[in-house]
Parts: C-alpha cells; sequence; structure tokens
C-alpha cells in the first residue's frame, strides 16, 4: 500500500452535499426554507437546508455550517442522525450527479433567522402533517420518508 495519492477521477466527480431535517418533536414541526424567485435552482420552492461540501470537509461539518449559514441555528455533529440518502443522476451545479446525505437533529441552539436572504424568501416551521407541495422534488422524498420513519435511499434521473 501507497501513501501517495492517484490521481482524480475527474470524470466520474459526484457532488458530496448535506441537507438537514430541524425536527422540533414536541411540537411536531420541521423547519424549511422558501428558495427565493430568483434562485438558479427551483425559484420559490420550498426545501431543507442544505449545501455543498467543501473540499476536505466532513459531511457532519458541511450539515452544520449550512445549517448556521442559512438560519443561524448551531447545531453539534454529535446530534445529526443519518435520515436517508440522495443519490441524483444529474444536478443543476453537478453535470456528473450528487450524492446528499440527508441528516435529522432534535437539538440545536438559537432560534431560526433568514441568513441568506439573497437565497432564500423565508424560512419558518411547518408541521410535519402539512408539508408544502412546491418543495423540491429529491428532498420532500426524503424528508416524507423521515416523517413516516423510513430511513431510505432515493434516487432519481438513473
Amino acid at each position: 500500500m501507497t501513501d501517495t495519492a492517484l490521481p482524480a477521477a475527474i470524470d466520474s466527480h459526484t457532488l458530496l452535499v448535506a441537507a438537514v431535517i430541524v425536527h422540533d418533536q414536541d411540537k411536531e414541526q420541521v423547519l424549511l426554507l422558501q428558495r427565493a424567485a430568483g434562485a438558479k435552482f427551483a425559484p420559490l420552492h420550498w426545501d431543507l437546508p442544505v449545501g455543498k461540501a467543501e473540499k476536505g470537509e466532513a459531511i457532519t461539518t458541511t450539515a452544520a455550517r449550512e445549517l448556521h449559514e442559512e438560519t443561524g441555528l448551531m447545531v453539534k455533529a454529535e446530534d445529526l442522525q443519518v435520515a436517508g440518502i440522495i443519490h441524483g443522476a444529474w444536478g443543476v451545479e453537478a453535470p456528473n450527479g450528487f450524492l446528499t446525505v440527508v441528516f435529522v437533529t432534535t437539538c440545536w441552539t438559537g432560534e431560526p433567522i433568514n441568513a441568506e436572504p439573497h437565497k432564500h424568501k423565508q424560512v419558518s416551521w411547518h408541521p410535519t402533517t402539512n408539508i408544502p407541495t412546491d418543495f423540491v422534488s429529491t428532498t420532500r422524498a426524503a424528508l416524507g420518508n423521515y416523517v413516516d420513519r423510513n430511513v431510505s435511499v432515493f434516487t432519481e434521473g438513473f
């Protein structure tokens, strides 16, 4: 075995993404973002807090960072549990596909705010029994499976 890295397999690069379901179990509600009208993907659709991993970043760190950047909430990596995986064959910024690890947390600090108003129209709580219909399909499927207590792998476009 060698410690020397092989050349990158660029043609097979899949974008790594983290999404977070913030679940207030006492009120049976989840925190959602509505994308801005000018969003490059799914304008005015609802979504989970979600974002791309940075080079060399652990996926749990991505989840915590993106949640804070988008909503102002703070979560510890150990308070994140895997709720599902989404594997897409293609995405707006992922011509070679994407893999989204969907986490859930029931423990966080802070109050939610729209920390990126240039990207999101609003941030708000929604009952788990009344999820908006104008929702990004892949993350809606993952959220629905979580609410139904099913950890799943969801694929799209294959």
